[in-house]
């Protein structure tokens, strides 16, 4: 067992002012992490205990799934993310140093090009494939606002993995692996997830999926249908092109309005005395380097990851305003697709049969109504631009999508050859023919899962752990110390829980009932076992159920019979969940 005496659980009355969201609160008034800088936060015993826990869960359904544990450096040469070409897209995220040989070192963010190129000098046959390395390390990345606690740290724990297969249906058997391996890890952790497509981002490859943990504090937008199971992630998610949309004026030829002092997109509105959604708004950007012109509807958002997809733009950047002014020959603000020649004209889809539209005509304090795109603009192109969001019709069944919050815990990618190609990854098949390997990668945020568990199992008095990760499963509190029979009670029940393999916290300290009682119900233990003098004269010890509150008496002499139930009962709860 052990004592509360000889711990360190520094609970704590108040949170801290800048604990943003209730998770990182707990977090901190349980004693779990204290904080050392933003973004850097040292782990308590109890909190790391829970983190083992975590970590436990995530070895053991690795290693079931087949992938081998390995540890890689975290400080690497710059001239390995030069081979990619990663460390410019990456350079503002990672830390950078230099060795006393004045040689640029960075501490890794991830580590694909450090695996890939371990696999480049190891393996060199099909019959060494296929192979998944995984390791559960501490990766460093600047963020520009560390926020959440753990959720967005500067320095945290990840467990990531990366497979290897001669091709790509290979491939896709190494994914699903990693994929169910997910499922199972965050079931166990007691985590309800969301499972959602998603961007790949700056890792690359062709396809990914996130697993989320629904949250009102999560930093993460996603939408789910009504009708299906389609989910996805802001970045990703699409929705259905709404039906051709004319208002007034739509029959009418184009006509010039001066509309002096209405330059944003709510003045023209208020202006005209119509809804935003009449907007044709055309913004101006660079595609690596040369510019074209954007149109959406005025009441919905560019993604600028789906414009660089469609425009195959390694580089985009909104232009400045002198560039709109060359492109546009008018101010910010005043830009429209009618009569605009010179630069490359895409529109989002959502635009398709857009008559009687309002759009800038491209000179200085005038708009021109009436706009029917397919006859006055038709050489537009379209691609699917805009953000995706609550109330629009899903591309896969017609349902309506629905907006939620989320937390990543997890995410796999799909890679394929990106990496492989560039670092020598290379097989021989058997025929003696050279290939590049297809890969895959795989990584979970451990120290974000763990605060993840908490930010969804929570209520006013505090964490409420699921039984797989709590940092013990049963806390034995003797109300009164100076009591000998509770005393001796308290540590005969303790003595004999661990000697039935059930880690005990015993709560010996010489405080106040009520003081512990609080403390009980903030660290969250799943089961909580009460001895004191009214209820020994009973007979009985006092078992209380932190999930639900549901108090429970037994024989003292039954005690440990009936935690050892109880804990089997929350955890086969946890796996049917």
């Amino acid at each position: 067992m052990v004592r509360w005496t000889q711990q360190c659980i520094p609970t704590l009355r108040e949170p801290p002012q800048d604990a943003e969201i209730p998770s990182h609160r707990l977090m901190l008034r349980a004693g779990l992490i204290r904080k050392l800088a933003g973004g850097l936060y040292t782990f308590l015993p109890l909190g790391l205990r829970a983190l083992r826990k975590v970590e436990r869960i995530v070895r053991e359904e690795m290693d079931r799934a087949g992938a081998l544990e390995i540890l890689m450096p975290a400080l690497h040469p710059r001239e390995v993310w030069d081979r990619t070409g990663r460390y410019d897209v990456l350079r503002d995220v990672m830390f950078k140093i230099k060795d006393r040989q004045d040689r640029e070192m960075v501490l890794g963010p991830t580590h694909e090009e450090i695996v890939t190129d371990l696999v480049a000098r190891e393996i060199n046959s099909y019959r060494q494939l296929p192979r998944n390395f995984y390791q559960i390390q501490t990766k460093f990345r600047d963020e520009i606002r560390p926020r959440f606690g753990l959720m967005r740290a500067k320095e945290f724990i990840m467990k990531d993995a990366y497979s290897f297969d001669v091709d790509t249906d290979a491939a896709e058997t190494s994914y699903q692996a990693m994929y169910d391996a997910y499922v199972r890890i965050f079931e166990r952790c007691g985590l309800r997830t969301k499972i959602v497509e998603a961007d790949t981002g700056a890792m690359g490859g062709s396809a990914s999926h996130e697993f989320m943990v629904l949250a009102d504090s999560g930093e993460d937008g996603l939408v789910e249908c009504d009708g299906c199971d389609y989910a996805a992630n802001l970045e990703r998610a699409e929705s259905a092109s709404t039906a051709p949309r004319e208002f007034d004026g739509a029959a009418e030829a184009i006509q010039e309005v001066d509309t002096p002092g209405a330059r944003t997109i709510e003045q023209v509105a208020a202006f005209f005395k119509t809804e935003p959604a009449r907007m044709i708004k055309t913004l101006i950007y660079l595609a690596d380097g040369e510019p074209v012109a954007v149109l959406t509807p005025g009441d919905r958002d560019i993604n600028e990851i789906k414009l660089a997809r469609a425009l195959k733009a390694s580089e985009l950047v909104m232009a400045d305003d002198a560039t709109v002014e060359k492109v546009t020959g008018a101010p910010v603000g005043f830009a429209g697709p009618v009569g605009l020649s010179g630069v490359r004209l895409l529109a989002d889809e959502k635009l398709k049969g857009y008559r009687g539209g309002i759009t800038g005509a491209n000179k200085a304090e005038k708009h021109i109504v009436n706009v029917d795109l397919e006859r006055d603009v038709p050489e537009l192109t379209y691609a699917d631009l805009v953000f995706a969001r609550g109330g629009d019709q899903c591309v896969r069944c017609g349902g309506t999508l629905q907006e939620k919050r989320g937390i990543e815990v997890g995410h796999v990618f799909k890679l394929g050859t990106k990496y492989s190609e560039q670092l020598g990854a290379q097989y021989l098949d058997e025929a003696g023919k050279q290939h590049p390997a297809v890969m895959g990668c795989y990584g979970i945020g451990v120290t974000r899962t763990l605060q993840a568990v908490i930010e969804q199992s929570h209520d006013k008095d505090g964490v409420i752990w699921p039984a797989a990760v709590a940092p013990y499963p049963v806390e034995v509190l003797i109300i009164n110390t100076q009591h000998e029979p509770s005393v001796q009670v308290g540590e005969q029940l303790a003595a004999e829980s661990e000697a039935a393999g059930v880690d005990v916290l015993l709560d010996d300290r010489d405080e106040r009932p009520g003081v512990k009682f609080k403390d009980a119900d903030l660290i969250g233990l799943p089961l909580r076992v009460g001895i004191g003098e009214k209820s020994l004269a009973r007979g009985v010890v006092e078992i209380k159920i932190r999930a639900t509150g549901e108090m429970r008496e037994c024989a003292p002499d039954a005690a440990t019979e009936t935690v050892l139930e109880l804990l089997g009962t929350l955890n086969n709860a946890a796996k049917s969940s």
